[in-house]
């Protein structure tokens, strides 16, 4: 093959790589998150799963409690893979009496295209019917009015909720509201019955296998078969065919297994060391902004398939991290940091704030004598200062003064990082306008 030929076909493996690596992360989460089928007694264990049903986290995370990095100690998840692959389906969700509440839907390319919660449908006992794309049936009344009907743009979706859980004691609370998510067939609804068998499936996916050239397309290709990509995109799936990659391919040849493989081993390094966000002056890592859709950005949305998939839409949440203190050191327990915000100048939300920390090596949550895990607008007993400001103290050793212990948030004896999460952020926290205050180191530890 001719040299110029060669650089042609690898740089389009680059390209095809970056655009198909959220199928290939999509089709694995689905298979390691969603409920394992249980197996009927007398039969051989079966790779099935179960999805159109909702499954829930039941207990707060804590140190050492987590399977996902930079886990949140805010809310409790309740999540769900459906299939639209046999007509609508209606999902219904309790009255949480305003307690916030969101459950974000992405389509099989990662794009969070839906959010019901309390942001954009309120907080009252609802019905929401899905649709699959393409789907022209008769529309009941129930969903003709402003929102009850969510157009899905794939027949996969991912629905990621979450819960405001307002510490230990009001895990229980918020354990009945999750039985009242159910998911059912629109046959199911109109019939009236309560809830609907969750329908099983073949993930034909092991989430831990090594990323090869053949497993990366075999996910790929039936993604694609199975979620059509928009029709903008018919070109580039098109050329990617020459690759192996596409809805009517099937196996690989010996080219397109070293062309792809080679294209894996140089993307997936170069994503994972990209710079995701932007720095703000004050040091605060600004995540990127996730709208709706990440249109024809590739890059963008594979970068956020990699290392925050399930984000929601920026406008329901964002989450910004430190590294660093004011003059750019690494964070470590080894000395003493203050964050201070000043008179009327909290994070701007309509929802609520916390203040998150995480061990560098692992990106888990920090095991500390007082059991906090995280700080912020509902931590009960926060000292104020004189002038109505607000100082959180953040080091490894409790600190002196009753005020000081009030506000502390516990850090690890080494390196670690911070996520401040903003839920429903004002448009001031997005488009730059407000800046969280830099850290500051105030001394060694003692």
């Amino acid at each position: 093959m001719p040299a110029t030929i060669d650089n042609e076909l690898r740089t389009l493996a680059e390209e095809a790589v970056v655009y198909a690596f959220p199928l290939y992360e999509m089709s694995r989460m689905r298979a390691a998150t969603s409920p394992q089928r249980t197996d009927i007694a007398g039969e051989a264990p079966k790779p099935h799963r179960w999805c159109n049903v909702f499954t829930h986290a039941r207990q707060l995370l804590g140190a050492g409690k987590s399977r996902v990095v930079t886990p949140n100690n805010d809310t409790l998840y309740t999540n769900a893979w459906l299939d639209l692959g046999d007509g609508p389906l209606v999902i219904d969700v309790p009255d949480t009496a305003g307690r916030y509440y969101v459950l974000g839907l992405l389509d099989f390319y990662t794009n969070p295209f839906a959010h019901i919660g309390q942001r954009l449908t309120g907080t009252t006992a609802r019905s929401f019917l899905v649709t699959p794309p393409g789907w022209h049936g008769e529309l009941p009344a129930a969903f003709r009015e402003a929102g009850a009907r969510i157009e899905a743009p794939t027949r996969w979706l991912w629905v990621i909720g979450r819960i405001l859980v307002d510490g230990p004691q009001d895990v229980p609370a918020v354990n009945a509201l999750q039985d009242g998510f159910i998911v059912r067939t629109l046959g199911d609804w109109q019939a009236g019955k309560a809830s609907s068998m969750p329908r099983h499936f073949d993930p034909a996916c092991d989430p831990k296998a090594p990323l090869t050239a053949e497993h990366f397309a075999a996910q790929v290709n039936r993604a694609l078969r199975e979620n059509p990509p928009p029709a903008r995109d018919a070109g580039l799936i098109a050329r990617f065919a020459s690759l192996g990659l596409g809805p009517d391919v099937d196996a690989l040849d010996d080219t397109q297994r070293s062309v792809l493989q080679d294209a894996l081993d140089a993307v997936l390094p170069q994503l994972r060391g990209a710079q995701s966000g932007t720095t703000s002056s004050t040091g605060w890592v600004q995540m990127p902004l996730v709208e709706g859709s990440f249109g024809d950005d590739h890059l963008a949305r594979a970068l956020v398939a990699l290392k925050y998939i399930g984000m929601l839409e920026s406008r329901e949440a964002t989450y910004p991290l430190a590294w660093n203190d004011a003059s750019g050191r690494k964070l470590n327990g080894s000395s003493r940091y203050t964050l201070r915000f000043a008179p009327g100048a909290l994070p701007p939300v309509e929802a609520f704030w916390s203040l998150t920390m995480y061990d560098s090596r692992d990106y888990m949550l920090v095991d500390n004598p007082i059991g906090r895990y995280a700080i912020g607008d509902r931590t009960p007993a926060l000292r104020h200062d004189a002038d109505g400001g607000l100082t959180l103290h953040i080091q490894h050793a409790r600190p002196e003064g009753e005020a000081a212990h009030a506000n502390w948030l516990p850090a690890p004896a080494g390196d670690f990082y911070l996520c401040l999460r903003a839920y429903v952020p004002r448009e001031e926290m997005l488009d730059g306008r407000y800046a969280l205050p830099a850290l500051v180191r105030t001394g060694e530890a003692v």
